[in-house]
C-alpha cells in the first residue's frame, strides 16, 4: 500500500518496523527498503524481495552521528576525520561491524556501511522507526533502483508492508561508498561526492 509522507504515515512506519515488517521509502538517494537491522527475519525478507545475492552486506541509514557506535565497533582516525567532513551526506563509510549484529546484515563479512543523510525528513523518519534503517536500493537484483512510489510498488507489490511516497527522486548518482574498515581506504563505488574531495 502506497500512503503519502506525512506524521500519520511516519507513526504507521514505525509502528511496520518495529513489528518486524519492511518498507519501501525515499532516502536521500533513490527509494530503499527499510527494517530494524538488528531483526533477522525482517532483513532476510529484503533479501528474499530483492533475490539479493547472500554475499552482499546490506548498508545502513542512520538518524545522528552516535547511532555509528551502536554498528560500528572501533572508528578509526580517518573515519572520524572523513565523517565529520562530509556527513551529513550522501556518503556511505564501512566500518567493522560489531559482532553482535546479524550475518543477514553482514553477509559474514565482518563489516558494516553506514550513512547519515543530508535530507533532515529523511533523518526523522529514521529517528522515528528506531534510529536506524536499512536502506537497500529498492529494485529486484539486476534492475535500476526505483525513482518513485509507484516504481517500488511495480517492483515488489504486496511484498512489501508499507510504501511511502515522498515523491519523485531528483538525483542521478547514488551514495559514495567508502571502506575504511582496514588500515587504507577503498573507493567501493564513486558517487555523488568524488573521490578528490575525500582526499584519499
Amino acid at each position: 500500500m502506497i500512503a503519502t509522507d506525512n506524521e500519520s504515515t511516519r507513526k504507521r512506519a514505525a509502528e511496520v518496523i518495529a513489528a518486524g515488517g519492511v518498507i519501501g521509502f525515499k532516502t536521500d538517494t533513490f527509494y530503499g527498503l527499510g527494517a530494524d537491522p538488528l531483526n533477522r527475519i525482517a532483513v532476510q525478507k529484503i533479501r528474499t524481495v530483492k533475490g539479493r545475492e547472500e554475499a552482499k552486506p546490506i548498508l545502513l541509514l542512520i538518524s545522528d552521528q552516535r547511532e555509528v557506535d551502536r554498528f560500528i565497533q572501533r572508528k578509526s582516525q580517518i573515519f572520524n576525520r572523513i565523517a565529520k567532513a562530509h556527513w551529513p551526506g550522501p556518503l556511505t563509510l564501512i566500518g567493522l561491524a560489531r559482532h553482535e549484529l546479524p550475518n543477514e546484515l553482514t553477509a559474514g563479512s565482518g563489516t558494516i556501511g553506514v550513512r547519515l543523510p543530508r535530507d533532515q525528513r529523511v533523518r526523522d523518519l529514521v529517528r522515528v522507526c528506531g534510529g536506524a534503517l536499512t536502506a537497500t536500493s529498492a529494485n529486484p537484483s539486476g534492475y535500476p533502483p526505483a525513482r518513485s512510489a509507484n516504481e517500488v510498488a511495480t517492483y515488489f507489490g504486496n511484498a512489501l508492508d508499507l510504501i511511502i511516497d515522498s515523491g519523485q527522486v531528483t538525483v542521478d548518482e547514488p551514495s559514495t561508498v567508502l571502506d575504511l574498515s582496514d588500515e587504507e581506504p577503498r573507493m567501493i563505488r564513486e558517487g555523488m561526492i568524488k573521490r578528490i574531495q575525500l582526499g584519499i
